[in-house]
């Protein structure tokens, strides 16, 4: 589950509940998780286990909402999600919240992989948009150096990512 809290707690944010909030509804989805995950059985044909869990946490969130709402005295019907995207951008966003996630996760996997030299090279170029020519004199390297540094990092993280983003 350790996986899923960080991509949990900012879907949540995103959503429009404060932190505490956040942090309770993924202990919720956890608990119903921890009830429900032994019974459950894969099945493609039904669809895939992110699919089940983005049931589970937006069941829940609505369901705090709507306690939230008896609560402060103003019912429990209105639906508070209207800032996410519906249909078919809802399974788009989620899809991009949950590969974003594993990209970062991927991320901080790797950078212990490499020597920090050869990461920072990669991470200068790609994100800072740095040129090798600058990376080298910065790091002592030549351009060609950089270039290489780079091309083994960005390989070893389309492999990690290969099966996962599929």
């Amino acid at each position: 589950m350790v996986l899923y809290t960080p991509m949990l707690l900012r879907w949540s944010r995103s959503a429009g509940l404060n932190e505490q909030d956040a942090v309770d509804l993924v202990q919720d989805v956890f608990s119903i998780l921890l009830v429900e995950l032994p019974r459950f059985e894969y099945d493609p044909t039904r669809g895939s286990f992110r699919a089940w869990l983005k049931t589970v946490t937006v069941n829940q969130c609505r369901k705090q909402q709507r306690k939230r709402q008896i609560a402060e005295g103003r019912g429990g019907d209105d639906d508070l999600l209207p800032t996410l995207p519906g249909g078919d951008a809802w399974e788009a966003y989620w899809d991009a919240e949950y590969q974003t996630h594993l990209i970062r996760r991927a991320l901080e996997v790797m950078k212990a992989q490499f020597e920090p030299r050869l990461w920072q090279c990669c991470w200068e170029l790609t994100v800072n948009g740095l040129s090798a020519a600058e990376i080298g004199r910065k790091l002592g390297m030549s351009e060609s150096a950089v270039y290489v540094a780079k091309f083994r990092v960005i390989r070893h993280l389309r492999q990690e990512l290969a099966d996962l983003l599929d």
